[in-house]
């Protein structure tokens, strides 16, 4: 399993790091707050409609009933018995869940009051606790350009709460993107049947058409593109210095001119079009997120499409 295996040393515990792990706490407790009354309020039910179980248990027997189907009855049991019994059967609504997130430097981005890191983490904890309510195990893995964390999949709300911590300040030794590691794990040693979520900006030039289909047909596979504004579209604020976080590049530009906006804008536009035709084409749902929008609608509305769609 390709995972990045990293010995940091153990160091004391002093006042600054009291501290800052007293902020984490909080930040965690908040989006457990948050996100867990969503659940209670409507996104359980959402998901509960939306993501079954694979198939059906067997239960027990129990005598025929008029309007029982009469290919449900048990004629083993009814010779037996000398009367008809018919097999009760219940839904197996458990999934295995793997919410994977990228934890790239450019998740760290934010020209709003959330970075893309803070919005995947807020959106991964609701998905997870509605899992959770649904009595679903969730797992995890974090990755830039390699595997960073895999948390198998469990239960719990101390569980839970792990993951949101992992995903809000895991440091990771990568600042890259590459969807290969997750997909290789995905790929080849989650062997049962999974629901997964990969939340990411998709901001890298691979071409991973074939394994993403090949994941999307073993496992339910959703993809959650998280962007910001600013990305998509370059404010004129003059003279800047731009950086690519994942490679340290720097760049000086005009943002006060107008062809130049023009034409980043026109890639940027022709950039998210090839990514959307590419889920289009491999059937892969995909939900878009923006670091200045609510991401409940956009939720909201997926799972709706989902549940109408039957899938």
């Amino acid at each position: 399993m390709p995972i990045r295996k990293s010995a940091k040393p153990v160091e004391p515990v002093g006042d600054q790091s009291r501290l800052e792990v007293s902020e984490i706490l909080k930040k965690v407790r908040k989006i457990e707050l948050r996100t867990r009354g969503l659940v209670r309020e409507s996104f359980g039910g959402e998901y509960h409609s939306c993501f079954k179980g694979e198939g059906i248990d067997f239960e027990d027997f129990r005598e025929y009933q008029p309007g029982d189907e009469v290919r449900a009855i048990d004629w083993n049991v009814t010779a037996r018995m000398g009367h008809p019994f018919v097999k009760k059967f219940t839904e197996e609504r458990e999934l295995t869940v793997f919410v994977c997130v990228d934890i790239s430097a450019s998740g760290q981005y934010g020209s709003h009051h959330l970075s893309k890191r803070e919005m995947m983490a807020e959106v991964a904890a609701l998905l997870t606790f509605s899992a959770l309510q649904n009595k679903d195990k969730v797992g995890l893995i974090l990755f830039t350009d390699e595997v960073e964390l895999y948390l198998p999949p469990r239960k719990g709300t101390g569980h839970a709460l792990r993951l949101i911590r992992e995903i809000l300040h895991f440091e990771p030794e990568g600042h890259g993107t590459s969807l290969k590691p997750p997909i290789e794990i995905l790929k080849n040693a989650v062997r049962r049947r999974s629901l997964v979520f990969m939340l990411s900006d998709f901001l890298f030039e691979e071409d991973l058409g074939n394994d993403l289909r090949i994941i999307n047909r073993k496992h339910d596979l959703v993809a959650i593109q998280v962007s910001d504004p600013a990305e998509l579209a370059l404010p004129a604020v003059g003279h800047v210095r731009l950086e690519d976080p994942e490679t340290g590049r720097q760049i000086e530009v005009n943002t006060g001119n107008a062809k130049l906006r023009a034409a980043y804008n026109a890639e940027a536009k022709r950039w998210q079009e090839a990514i959307d035709q590419d889920f289009k084409r491999l059937s892969i749902d995909k939900i878009a997120l923006r670091t200045d929008e609510e991401y409940l609608p956009a939720l909201h509305g997926f799972f709706k499409r989902r549940d109408r769609s039957g899938v």
